[in-house]
């Protein structure tokens, strides 16, 4: 597992985490990095104060999101459910703390590897993970940026986020 490097101190390479993906993944999300958190609790957007799960729930209100510390293994299979993936176009990088600004030397993701026979689109969370659109849009698949759900995104209200989500799955037929 991951640990924080202490400030002053070199940066560490760290590891991302698994795609969640299967053959019927409509629409790949793709991250930049998972945060602190996230790397020590092993799971994707783990930060109590990240949208992500929050957005998602409110795109489906009717099909409650699983809710607590075990729940994890059950939102991998909601999000599947839903015709979601999702992964980061970082697979390891050195960075301190959680913020995209501080990701140095980082290793891409082999995104076109993940062979998803459905998939109809890509939609990047947040602007650190849109840099990679021009490799993502040689899947042949529309790309998208979505505004990010990390708190450090604090410059648009949950609702401008959430329409800005909706109208990506919308646009593909997933509501």
């Amino acid at each position: 597992m991951n640990s924080p490097v202490a400030p002053g101190t070199a940066s560490a390479v760290l590891t991302g985490l698994a795609p969640i993906v299967s053959p019927a993944t409509v629409v790949l999300i793709l991250g930049s990095f998972p945060g602190v958190r996230s790397l020590e609790q092993q799971q994707y957007y783990a930060h109590p104060q990240n949208q992500f799960w929050k957005i998602l729930q409110a795109v489906w209100p009717h099909h409650p999101l699983p809710m607590g510390a075990d729940s994890y293994p059950e939102k991998k299979e909601w999000l599947l459910d839903r015709g979601l993936g999702v992964w980061d176009v970082y697979a390891a990088c050195e960075r301190e703390g959680s913020l995209d600004s501080a990701i140095r030397a980082p290793v891409a993701n082999d995104i076109a590897g993940l062979h998803l026979p459905r998939l109809a689109a890509i939609a990047h969370n947040g602007g650190e993970s849109f840099k990679h659109a021009r490799h993502t849009r040689t899947l042949g698949v529309p790309v998208h940026q979505l505004p990010s759900t990390s708190p450090a995104n604090a410059s648009w209200s949950f609702e401008r986020k959430l329409a800005a989500w909706r109208e990506v799955f919308d646009a593909h037929h997933l509501l």
